[in-house]
């Protein structure tokens, strides 16, 4: 199974069944702009909201995961309200 250029799995090796380890987009990395926010509580346990409303599309819910891994296992229930993360720069994300 092949995976859209866009996808974060593009570069993950999978067959018809399994996906292997996440191998995240190589272009990936922290730059030094990122923010720190704190999650309100509209977006407890909805990443994908706060991703629409910062970048304009839900599809980039993962990030937050992926900057925050120290804080964020579980991306759905460990995403609480109160909780300080930090988020790529919107400029900095449509690259991606």
């Amino acid at each position: 199974m092949a995976f859209k250029p866009a996808s974060h799995y593009s570069n993950t090796v999978s067959n018809s069944k399994y996906l292997d380890i996440w191998d995240p987009p190589s272009n990936l990395e922290k730059t030094g702009n990122e923010q720190t926010i704190t999650i309100e509580s509209k977006y407890a346990n909805r990443p994908d909201l706060l991703s629409s409303d910062i970048y304009g599309t839900p599809r980039l819910w993962w990030t937050f995961s992926y900057l925050n891994a120290d804080l964020i296992e579980d991306p759905i229930w460990d995403f609480k309200a109160g909780l300080d993360i930090l988020i790529f720069n919107p400029n900095d994300i449509r690259k991606v």
